[in-house]
Order: C-alpha cells, then structure tokens, then sequence
C-alpha cells in the first residue's frame, strides 16, 4: 500500500509538472494541481503516513529534477507539498469554506517567504529582489522567444516597450500577484479535492455550501478606504491602496462568482453551459470586473435572498 501510494503520488506530480511544460496556455495550470496528490493521501492514509509520502515523493522529484538539470523544480514540488499537508490539516478542522481559504493562504505566503529567505540568503539577495527578478527573467525570455520568430523592427520595438510598462506595473502591483496567486492555488486545490475525494468515497469536510459564500460585509469599507487612499500624493501609501485594492475586488470577484453558481444551482443549468460561461471569464476580463461589481453591491442588493434569513454568518 505504501509503495503504491508513493508511485501514484510521485507520478501524479511528475505528470502535472509535464503538462505543465509542455501544453500550451492552459499547461501552467496544471502546476497549481501538485498539493492535490499530497492533500489525498493526507486525507485517506492520515497525517503521519501522509508525511511519509510526501516526503518521499519529494525525494523521487527532487531526483529527476537533478537529473534533467531543472533543479528549480525542487523547491517547487517541496513548497506545493506542504502547502498540500496545510490544506489537509484545515479539513480536519472542519472550518468553514471562507475560513479555509483564507488561512490557507495566510500559511502558504508564509511558507513561501521563509523559502524566499533561504533563496534570498544563498544568492545574496532581498525577498522583494527575487521577486521582481524573476518576474523581469520571465520578461526578458518572452521578448527572446519574439526575437527568434523574425519580427520586424517595428513591431519588436512594439514588444519592447510592451516589456517596459508590464515590468513597470509589475513592479507596483507584485504584493497583490503574490496574495492572489496563493489565494487562487488554495482555492482551486479545495475545489478540486470534492469530487476527487467523492469519487474515491473519503469524507470531505463539511464548508458549508460555496455558492452561498460571501464576502464579510466590513471588507466594503476597506475597498471605500483604499479607494480613496489612491489621491495621496504620497507614493507609499499609493502602493499599499492599491495592492490592497486589487486583492478586495479579486475577492468580490469570487463572492460574484459563488452568486452566479447560487442561480447555476437553483435552476439546473446544463455544464456545458456553465462551462462556456466559465470559458467567458476567463478570456474577457470585463465579466470578470461585472462579476467583481456585482459581488460589492451584493451587500446591500442580496441577489441570493439569504441575508435575511439568517445566512449572512455563512462562512463570513
């Protein structure tokens, strides 16, 4: 049983990293995908087993990373691993679906600035250096990628300056990529694992049900808060406004999307439509601000109806 679980939870996160590197568009996704192995064989072997074989299908890819001179690969699959372990633990404590999702994030941007450290401190620099570093390496390879299809000089000076101002903005909005990024991998393991581990028959937690999930209704005030905090002629306090907008409206964008899944329910739309509805999301990004705007007016609209009918606590 032990060596079966190992196989099966190595070869899962070997599989998603291939997809990963070698599908196209939606490949990087499946990277998110890796605490998901790590958080089954949690649930279903228990913490300590669970451990074990995390660990040593860490090993196994730590491995094949030296192997394949991709040694990066290690830190990933070791901080996605325990990331996997926390979520598992947040189960167990049967918190609900709000309450999960934010201190799943709170512990994985932990987890993630003390490996930041540990880099930082080997390669001589700060956190928030190899933070925009990387972010300008990736940058810098895109454009590469552009030189090698044998543009012509205007539009290379196109793709250029293109960089400048993405790596400008970058370098303005990095705290918010980062608490959005944490927040969207813990969001999309909890997700996934329900029909995972229906299907496989392994208690999943009782949430609470997502599609009537809210945002807390004093978070309204820190959306007004920064808002207005963005007319400072200060630049600190510009930066912080608008990291911390950013992160409210994502999260209003969700509250929008739990509204949209309620009326999914509640009438029994097909998946194929709820499919192409999710599809829209992601390609245009004005249903993604509509979602947002709709998750804010929600606190004095109530689209669902449910505030008062005693619901309003429902993992606030």
């Amino acid at each position: 049983m032990m060596i079966s679980a190992i196989a099966w939870c190595a070869g899962s996160v070997i599989f998603f990293l291939l997809i990963s590197a070698y599908l196209p568009f939606i490949g990087p996704l499946f990277s998110l995908l890796i605490p998901l192995p790590f958080l089954y064989y949690t649930r279903k072997l228990g913490l300590s087993q669970g451990w074990r074989i995390g660990f040593i299908s860490v090993f196994i890819v730590s491995l094949l990373a030296r192997l394949i001179g991709s040694t990066h690969l290690i830190l990933l699959c070791l901080e996605l691993g325990i990331v996997g372990l926390i979520i598992s633990e947040l189960f167990e404590r049967e918190l609900t679906f709000g309450l999960t999702i934010f201190w799943g994030t709170v512990l994985m941007l932990f987890i993630s600035a003390v490996f930041l450290l540990f880099i930082g401190f080997s390669q001589g620099m700060s956190p928030i250096e190899l933070i925009l570093d990387y972010f300008q390496s990736n940058l810098d390879n895109s454009i590469t990628l552009y030189e090698g299809m044998d543009l012509d000089q205007e539009k290379m000076l196109q793709v250029k300056e293109l960089g400048r101002v993405l790596n400008y903005i970058i370098a303005e909005i990095y705290p918010a990529l980062l608490i959005i990024g944490a927040g969207v991998v813990i969001w999309i393991n909890v997700v996934m694992s329900k029909p995972l581990f229906l299907l496989k028959g392994i208690k999943y937690p009782d949430l609470g049900r997502t599609d009537r999930w809210h945002a807390p209704e004093y978070m309204v005030w820190g959306v007004i808060a920064a808002g207005f905090s963005l007319f400072f002629p200060i630049s600190g306090i510009r930066f912080v406004a608008l990291n911390t907008l950013i992160v409210l409206l994502v999260i209003y964008f969700f509250h929008g999307l739990a509204i949209v899944m309620f009326f999914f329910n509640r009438y029994n739309i097909p998946i194929w439509v709820r499919l192409g509805v999710y599809f829209l999301l992601m390609v245009q990004q004005i249903f993604m601000l509509v979602l947002a705007l709709g998750g804010l007016f929600d606190q004095w609209i109530d689209f669902r109806k449910i505030h008062n009918k005693g619901s309003a606590s429902v993992e606030s």
